[in-house]
């Protein structure tokens, strides 16, 4: 049964909203690493005049064990340090209720939901459950799949806990068919079916964890504002070369301001931008042709049923099934001859949403 249509009840005065119009503007380090690491990097974005929110990486929700998964609480007292030598406003992620105790503990004005904890109503309720008779602002990042459901349901269970202070990052979609212009693949007709579905709701843009690289941020960002975002987010380290994670998409304070000043003006890298659309067309034509093949495989499916079904003899619909998608598997995923199998590594995939 599909449920009734959905309406959020927004804060007169949103955390992730601009009176002006200008778009709310999020950054910070992908993980907060040190004391001195994280004050140098927030007093330089200060500098800038442009960022209302400083955003560090506490704890880091990593596809395999034993990758860098952020110092925990005990960088917590180092944004505090931030917003009393700066007075910006403090944004981190949490995963589980516990994490969003300590973030309260420590002053952090606000929290972001992980799209692994989108994926999870249970983990979604306990956060809400702690938050309740709070006013803490919300960003929910979108699920780590696109399930516009999903997305709409951590919204709607917020609000039932009584929090009303909501906002959406767009951060893009892991996936089996991993792209190789973005970390996240976009899907940006996702994001404007959330606005369609909530158009109280404000929406912003992880554009470095779309982008994934550096070249691509100013494309992923104009993209967003062309869209009519209402933030963005950025990922900035006083090192990026130095990172321990997520180093290729991370800027320096210095050149996050050249970009957001190229923003503003928006300069034109035709090139750049061309390549985004061009690929972004060839995205949405793949999925077109892989939803056909998938309704040809099941026609297909039904017709060698009602043939086997006169008993004339012959492979089983099953084995015929098989065969074919061996085919297509085979058509789908060629392996060079040269390079034989491919097998993966124990690192952290860069393309994985964290």
């Amino acid at each position: 049964m599909r449920a009734s249509k959905t309406t959020i009840s927004a804060a007169p005065q949103s955390s992730f909203r601009n009176a002006s119009g200008k778009p709310v503007l999020i950054a910070g380090p992908c993980s907060a690493e040190s004391e001195t690491q994280v004050l140098e990097t927030a007093r330089l974005l200060y500098n800038l005049q442009n960022v209302s929110i400083f955003k560090a990486g506490i704890w880091k929700s990593r596809t395999r064990p034993n990758s860098f998964a952020g110092v925990g609480a005990t960088g917590l007292p180092w944004l505090q340090k931030v917003k009393q030598q700066t007075g910006t406003r403090l944004a981190v992620d949490v995963s589980n209720a516990q994490q969003a105790e300590e973030a309260l503990k420590h002053s952090i004005d606000i929290l972001c939901l992980n799209g692994r904890v989108t994926v999870n109503p249970y983990a979604v309720e306990e956060i809400a459950a702690v938050l309740r008779g709070t006013a803490t602002p919300i960003l929910v990042n979108n699920p780590v799949y696109p399930d516009l459901g999903l997305w709409i349901g951590a919204f709607e269970r917020l609000q039932q806990a009584g929090l009303t202070d909501l906002g959406a990052i767009h951060r893009g979609f892991s996936g089996e068919d991993k792209e190789l212009l973005y970390r996240n693949q976009p899907k940006w007709e996702v994001m404007l079916q959330l606005r369609q579905e909530l158009p109280e709701l404000p929406v912003l843009c992880d554009t470095s964890h779309i982008a994934g690289k550096r070249s691509l941020l100013y494309p992923v960002g104009q993209r967003a504002l062309d869209l009519g975002i209402d933030g963005l987010l950025f990922e900035s380290h006083v090192s990026p070369a130095t990172a321990l994670s997520s180093q290729q998409q991370q800027l320096m304070p210095q050149e996050l301001g050249l970009l957001i000043n190229a923003l503003k003006t928006r300069v034109k890298l035709s090139e750049t931008t061309e390549l985004v659309e061009h690929l972004d067309a060839l995205r949405q034509e793949v999925e077109t042709l892989d939803q056909q093949l998938m309704e040809l495989l099941l026609h297909r499916t039904t017709v060698a049923s009602q043939m086997s079904s006169y008993g004339l003899g012959g492979a089983s619909p099953a084995d015929q099934l098989r065969k074919k998608q061996e085919q297509l598997h085979s058509l789908l995923h060629p392996v060079s001859p040269q390079l034989g199998s491919i097998t993966t590594t124990g690192s952290e995939p860069t393309s994985a949403v964290a």
